[in-house]
């Protein structure tokens, strides 16, 4: 396969699984903005949402105040966001179409039918923020995020377009779950408020909702929710598909399957292998001990290194 086709692939994955994360968090957010907060200190909702999407930076040089309307625009339709939905989905449109013959035609289907309804609800935009419009709309991503997903998964042949573009699709989403939960657990509650609160709990219970695991947690674990049990489902348990050690199992598995394809391993399985034996090896309580937000961070981090290890050992970007 050509390097430019495998970025393509690679890298039309990861938009479309960022553009489902972005509206995963507004939909929490908008949750949690309706939940009764502090009364002695500021929201932190929406500031803890550009946290999360790593647009804070680029936010703050535009607003000067983080308030629904401005978070949700920039976070959904600002061409000057590189990482918003509409930029995401405008990249995999754009991906998709230079390889447009390595996708099945439901894949395709999927892509520029997201393409095409998204155009229709930037135009909605010119007559200000909607509310219920932009409920509408974070609905259609998430259908149209799932669509593609289900689309490549069940008509791909298993080979290697469909092992760099599984690989986009598990660095992203390792990347996406670590940043919600470090977020959670070191910004969205305000220093007024008590850990284990009402607050704490509606918004433990929004960050579940927002990756799809609230119903798995009282399946796992079947108790009321705390912290550290959270950070064992979407850290190490490897039956919950958005935790760290589901989406290294998955990344380790294309990985090995490439490497052996093309006759040779290199530094992305060796580093890929270092991380999922350091989440195995893990406990909940060891975790904690060192610091959560440190453990995260190094993640975060070592997921970073390992896409650009992949990038110049397969995609010479």
């Amino acid at each position: 396969m050509l390097s430019r086709t495998a970025d393509n692939l690679y890298w039309l994955a990861r938009y479309m699984e960022r553009a489902d994360f972005l509206a995963r968090i507004i939909d929490a957010t908008r949750r949690l903005a309706t939940v009764p907060g502090s009364e002695t200190g500021p929201s932190t909702e929406w500031d803890s949402t550009l946290e999360a999407s790593g647009a804070a930076e680029g936010f703050r040089q535009a607003h000067s105040v983080a308030d629904e309307s401005s978070v949700v625009d920039y976070l959904m339709f600002s061409a000057d966001n590189p990482s918003s939905i509409r930029n995401c989905i405008e990249k995999a449109r754009t991906n998709g179409r230079a390889v447009r013959t390595a996708l099945t035609v439901e894949m395709w289907d999927a892509i520029n039918g997201a393409w095409i309804e998204l155009k229709r609800y930037v135009l909605s935009t010119t007559h200000g923020y909607d509310r219920e419009q932009s409920g509408r709309f974070l609905e259609f991503v998430k259908k149209a995020s799932l669509d593609y997903d289900g689309a490549a998964h069940r008509t791909m042949l298993r080979n290697d377009a469909y092992w760099f573009s599984r690989l986009g699709l598990y660095i992203e989403r390792a990347d996406n779950t670590a940043r919600i939960l470090d977020v959670k657990y070191n910004i969205l509650l305000p220093e007024t408020e008590a850990i284990g609160g009402s607050l704490d709990y509606f918004q433990w219970a929004a960050i579940l909702r927002a990756v799809s695991a609230l119903t798995a947690y009282h399946w796992v674990y079947r108790e009321s929710l705390k912290p550290w049990l959270i950070a064992d489902l979407l850290i190490l348990r490897p039956e919950m598909p958005r935790s760290l050690t589901a989406c290294y199992e998955n990344i380790v598995r294309f990985l090995d399957s490439i490497g052996k394809a093309y006759g040779r391993k290199g530094p992305a399985q060796i580093h890929a292998h270092s991380v999922l034996t350091r989440l195995m090896s893990s406990t909940t309580k060891e975790i904690f001990q060192s610091g959560l937000h440190e453990f995260v961070t190094a993640f975060v981090e070592d997921n970073t290194r390992l896409g650009t290890t992949i990038c110049e050992q397969y995609l010479f970007n």
